[in-house]
């Protein structure tokens, strides 16, 4: 499996996991059955908020599941619809969070999870 975690740094394993999908500088995609880490840039940073394109910020880059602390909307709900679950993550790395998504700890966001918008909703900013 290939598991995308927005990063504000690459740390590979060790990166802490950011808090939004969308204002991430890097993804930290993991191969789970090789561990190895892939660094990309975020392709989508200066999207308009509600706008995010969650397959062009990842660089075309297919992924089985996304690993963050909070996401809008209309990024989930397009990931949703390439059947790409979304997990919330705890404060911790990328290895922390990989642990706890392979011990079924995490869970899986929901649209009542999202973020409305800077400032109000999202309390993760």
């Amino acid at each position: 499996m290939k598991i995308a975690f927005p990063t504000e740094k690459f740390d590979e394993l060790e990166s802490p996991v950011y808090n939004h999908f969308g204002s991430a500088n890097f993804f930290v995609i993991v191969d789970t059955e090789t561990n190895v880490c892939e660094k990309v840039l975020n392709q989508d940073l200066d999207h308009q908020h509600g706008k995010c394109q969650p397959l062009k910020a990842l660089g075309g880059r297919s992924v089985d599941a996304v690993v963050v602390g909070g996401i809008g909307g209309s990024a989930l709900g397009k990931l949703k619809h390439k059947d790409v679950p979304v997990y919330k993550a705890v404060e911790g790395t990328v290895r922390d969070n990989l642990a706890k998504l392979e011990n079924g700890e995490l869970k899986e966001f929901m649209p009542i999870d999202v973020c409305g918008g800077h400032g109000d909703a999202c309390d993760h900013h």
